[in-house]
């Protein structure tokens, strides 16, 4: 019986990850099996779990639709500029925390994860009036240029982490060699933390695409909506003019990107999971 049971504990075990995969994925499942029914389907009193005849009438519709391409490409740029400032300057301070010795870095250090500790809803009125007073209200200032300046403090604490697992040998020998810390960090140190830094990019760019508070109090016009801000107005407003494959769809074109970089990073995700439990 015991030479049984490892395979006992594999079955079990692969059953329950798969109950735990289809129970996960049925909200993909049911949202592309909506954008893709009738609107008779999908007012239908009884559950339409597959659609009878498939239709892509919503898709054809949405990409008509002015105010959702706008929205589409609000949102790649607001998130790529975002992305590339918050990155690298979070990157610039994780480095300045790991391999510069300087007065009172750990003091600063410990005062920066105590800002996790701030209510992000405590800061929304102070923020609101600090971006009123620069007159950046009804712009992408306020979702763009803050990230310029190392927010997030706890992607900067996992950078700075894998950042001081690195030998200070290689700084060493690139001082010799003539190298300034410009040039360390970005020839030498960025290079070996590839995977954190996909990782931390992969985070930083879920929350990006998916914020709707932020953009909803700072882009006060339809003209600037972000993806998560229009698809919430859709739901909001009468289902008659906007019926559920319209809604389902846009909400299906939203999640696309999401899948996509998860699946290009996913390699790197996994070997910064597996690079950090070895040396933990």
């Amino acid at each position: 019986m015991k030479r049984y049971f490892p395979i006992l504990k594999s079955i079990l075990l692969y059953v329950l990850l798969t109950g735990a995969t289809i129970l996960m994925s049925f909200p993909l499942f049911w949202m592309i099996s909506s954008s893709l029914k009738t609107v008779e389907e999908t007012n239908s009193p009884g559950i339409v779990w597959i659609p009878e005849q498939p239709t892509l009438e919503a898709y054809t519709g949405i990409f008509q639709n002015e105010n959702f391409l706008r929205s589409y490409f609000n949102s790649v740029f607001y998130v790529t500029l975002s992305l590339v400032g918050t990155l690298i300057s979070i990157a610039a301070v994780a480095y300045a925390f790991s391999r510069i010795e300087w007065p009172g870095r750990n003091i600063v250090f410990f005062l920066m994860l105590s800002t996790m500790m701030i209510p992000p809803q405590a800061l929304i009125v102070p923020q609101y009036v600090f971006f009123n007073k620069l007159d950046w209200i009804g712009t992408f200032n306020p979702l763009i240029i803050p990230g310029y300046f190392a927010g997030g403090a706890a992607m900067i604490f996992l950078l700075r982490q894998a950042m001081a697992q690195i030998p200070k040998e290689l700084d060493e020998s690139a001082f010799v060699d003539g190298a300034n810390h410009i040039q360390i960090w970005w020839e030498i140190i960025l290079p070996l933390v590839k995977a954190p830094l996909a990782t931390v990019a992969t985070f930083l760019f879920v929350g990006l695409w998916n914020s709707l508070l932020t953009p909803l109090i700072y882009l006060q016009t339809i003209d600037l909506y972000t993806l998560p801000v229009y698809v919430s107005t859709l739901y909001n407003i009468n289902l008659t003019t906007q019926p559920w494959p319209t809604i389902m769809t846009s909400a299906v074109l939203t999640t696309v990107p999401l899948i996509i970089v998860f699946f290009l990073a996913q390699r790197y995700i996994l070997e910064s999971v597996v690079v950090s439990g070895l040396k933990g």
